[in-house]
């Protein structure tokens, strides 16, 4: 199934070994990217800058909820995913159920696997996937003082505090 940039897995595993075929480079980061702001878009772009196809794992809505409570998401897993098939830079959006994307990486067999910074290679899920197969893992560093988690906080203190 495709919608757009918003596709299913099977389709996508398409893509991505036509794509390996044609000796692209295919990236894949995920995320829940909740609220989308600059960190997230700059985190992106440089993601993209990896390769030649970016694939973002985005965390379905019960996936986030295992993650990060029952307070999120904030938007939903389909606004969500049409919020970053917006962005020039991504190439295609996939959602899963899981916690981590360790499932979702090893059908794919992505190249390249990118993680924030914050991550430590050590902890960085899938990476020894991508290893195995030749590809190689990057760390991007993280825009300063920018994240969901704050941009909620600053919206409570600031709504209910006066």
């Amino acid at each position: 199934m495709s919608k757009g940039k918003i596709v299913d897995w099977e389709f996508l595993k398409k893509e991505v070994e036509a794509w390996q075929r044609q000796g692209l480079k295919v990236v894949f980061t995920n995320g829940c990217f909740d609220i989308l702001h600059i960190g997230h878009v700059r985190y992106l772009q440089e993601a993209k800058r990896c390769g030649d196809r970016l694939i973002i794992g985005l965390n379905s809505d019960a996936s986030v909820r295992k993650i990060k409570g029952e307070k999120r998401p904030i938007i939903p897993q389909e606004q969500r995913a049409e919020v970053l098939a917006a962005l020039s830079c991504v190439d295609r959006i996939v959602i899963f159920d899981e916690p981590t994307p360790l499932r979702l990486i090893t059908f794919l067999q992505p190249d390249i696997l990118v993680k924030g910074a914050d991550w430590p290679e050590e902890k960085i899920v899938g990476k020894e996937v991508v290893l195995k197969k030749g590809g190689r893992v990057k760390r991007i560093p993280l825009a300063e003082g920018v994240s969901t988690t704050r941009i909620i906080e600053e919206i409570i203190r600031r709504y209910t505090h006066g």
